[in-house]
């Protein structure tokens, strides 16, 4: 089994998160959201991974190309790096490990995480990933006849004809195949609002008769804004609320209550402070004096003499003062007094 995870976006609505760090890097409940991906896909399969093949902006850095290796390679597989240097499309983000694309593959894309109790049957031609929501109206959604199979892919409809939101993540068992419908769009530019989709080739194969079947998931979490990732993170630490090594034994608790379930990383000192429910603190940050709810502090970050909740603070910030919903990036100093 191969993963292809394009993650090349600027995740614009993330900002001033995403000004230094890309959002599939941000954490969720202690790790990069790409992390949790990864390892939740793996959960469900029922193969073991060969490779993994992460799909970049040119300018992430040698830093965060280590990063993801290792992740790979914790979960036994190859770790490769691969540059899409032009926003063109899913198809074309894809295509950018165009080498990697073949035989049995999982493509996923990193703004989405997600819950799920079965395991992937790779028996399958197709599995399209989906989600029954209230509004589909800004999704692509899937319709399905009464045999199971995928029959229609509609993207964003204006009016009902399916409630099985596209959550972004694919299963192929034959990656060649995709490979030379992608290459065929590519090959005579045919985009659809000018840009190359992968929805284009999937209706594609469809025609020429192969099946596409629906995987529901229990949980879709969204990272693409602020409020989506804070939610998203207290979801996945109720999902984990059961796991001591949410909180590290090197953290210092000074005269501090911790109302479970939270995050606590490394070296993380509280002092005369409320943490919780639902809060991720990032390694070697201060909070002091302060009430803190459903919320992600980030890595190096203090925090003094606040109330906040609904928040999401960056690398290395510095707030004192009197808050209660916050979206602070990196190395931002704030007095809120």
């Amino acid at each position: 089994m191969k993963i292809i995870i394009p993650m090349a976006g600027m995740g614009k609505r993330m900002r001033p998160h995403t000004l230094t760090v890309p959002k599939p890097l941000l954490p969720v409940a202690g790790k990069p959201i790409v992390q949790r991906l990864v390892e939740d896909i793996a959960q469900v399969c029922n193969e073991s991974i060969e490779e993994i093949a992460f799909v970049i902006g040119p300018s992430f850095g040698a830093d965060v190309e280590k990063m993801l290796v290792d992740v790979a390679a914790k979960l036994g597989a190859k770790g490769s790096i691969w540059y899409q240097h032009e926003a063109l499309g899913t198809a074309h983000a894809i295509m950018c490990a165009e080498s990697v694309l073949g035989g049995k593959t999982v493509v996923a894309f990193a703004d989405t995480l997600f819950k799920a109790d079965f395991k992937m049957d790779t028996a399958q031609e197709g599995i399209i990933w989906v989600q029954k929501i209230d509004d589909p109206r800004a999704f692509g959604v899937v319709k399905v006849n009464a045999d199971g199979h995928i029959t229609d892919f509609v993207e964003k409809p204006q009016t009902f004809v399916s409630d099985l939101a596209i959550i972004g993540i694919y299963y192929f068992k034959d990656g060649d195949y995709l490979k030379r419908e992608l290459k065929y769009l590519l090959d005579n530019n045919i985009r659809e609002k000018g840009e190359f989709q992968l929805t284009n080739a999937l209706e594609n194969m469809k025609k020429q008769g192969v099946k596409f079947s629906p995987g529901q998931v229990t949980e879709w979490l969204d990272c693409g804004n602020k409020d989506a990732t804070v939610y998203t993170n207290q979801r996945v630490l109720e999902f984990r609320k059961n796991d001591a090594a949410l909180v590290s034994a090197s953290h210092k608790n000074e005269n501090s209550v911790i109302i479970p379930p939270c995050f606590i990383g490394e070296n993380v000192i509280l002092r005369n402070t409320v943490i919780g429910p639902h809060v991720s603190i990032g390694h070697d940050s201060l909070v002091e004096n302060s009430v803190v709810s459903n919320s992600i502090i980030q890595q190096n970050t203090k925090l003094r003499n606040v109330n906040i909740s609904n928040s999401m603070i960056g690398n290395y910030a510095e707030i004192s003062g009197k808050a209660e919903d916050l979206s602070v990036g990196d190395y931002n100093t704030m007095n809120l007094n």
